[in-house]
């Protein structure tokens, strides 16, 4: 069990950062051209969103960003290193859409993290809590949830847990529900706490700019 892969892999990347608000954000560019764009809560240094893009293809065109964590789907906004006045995109986020339109009765699975657990949440999930049936599955390395009205299925893969190079086991696991949403707990091990604050040092070195929007609103309501 081993997050030296991953670290590596994030050594390896462009990196630029700024400040905005209480958040700090991140977007990182790999060799083999994908990007990764974070986003950290200043206070807590916990990741709030992560998404990521692909190599863009002359054929299909320019990808789109796939979000694999966030509370709420919204709209992450990237303004750093950006020419001014040239029109370019520059790979950043600016005018990049992370608006995700689902339907008001459709499930919706969103993902956070805090301090000591991955936190799945289910919307529009009306059934009593004995209907659902939430388990680890090794072999997949995913977690699976399906009710036994066979109205929902649905496999979450846990990319986190890839990364430190350990499976999804069953007594980490807690669930619960409430105002139609399906929480699902995941009791974090010890080993990715360890690898979540080798990442907050190898970004600590990572120079970091400061939204001077943000900066001269903070001064003006002073």
């Amino acid at each position: 069990m081993s997050y030296q892969t991953w670290l590596n892999y994030l050594q390896s990347a462009e990196k630029n950062s700024m400040i905005s608000g209480r958040a700090r954000k991140v977007l990182y560019k790999f060799p083999d051209g994908r990007q990764m764009a974070e986003e950290y809560n200043m206070e807590t240094g916990i990741v709030q969103r992560r998404a990521w893009k692909s190599k863009s293809n002359k054929m299909m065109g320019e990808s789109e960003w796939e979000i694999e964590l966030g509370e709420e789907p919204r709209q992450l906004n990237w303004s750093g290193n950006k020419p001014q006045g040239t029109g370019e995109d520059t790979d950043s986020l600016a005018g990049g859409d992370f608006t995700l339109r689902e339907s008001n009765t459709a499930p919706l699975l969103t993902k956070r993290i805090t301090k000591k657990n991955i936190e799945w949440r289910i919307r529009n999930m009306p059934y009593s809590l004995d209907v659902y049936n939430v388990t680890a599955d090794p072999e997949k390395r995913a977690i699976i949830v399906r009710t036994s009205n066979k109205k929902y299925y649905k496999v979450i893969q846990v990319p986190d847990l890839d990364r430190c190079g350990v499976k999804p086991q069953q007594e980490n696991i807690s669930v619960h529900h409430q105002f139609n949403t399906l929480i699902i707990t995941y009791q974090k091990p010890a080993i990715l706490c360890e690898m979540e604050a080798q990442v907050l040092l190898l970004l600590k070195n990572v120079e970091t700019e400061t939204d001077m929007d943000d900066l001269l609103k903070g001064l003006m309501a002073k």
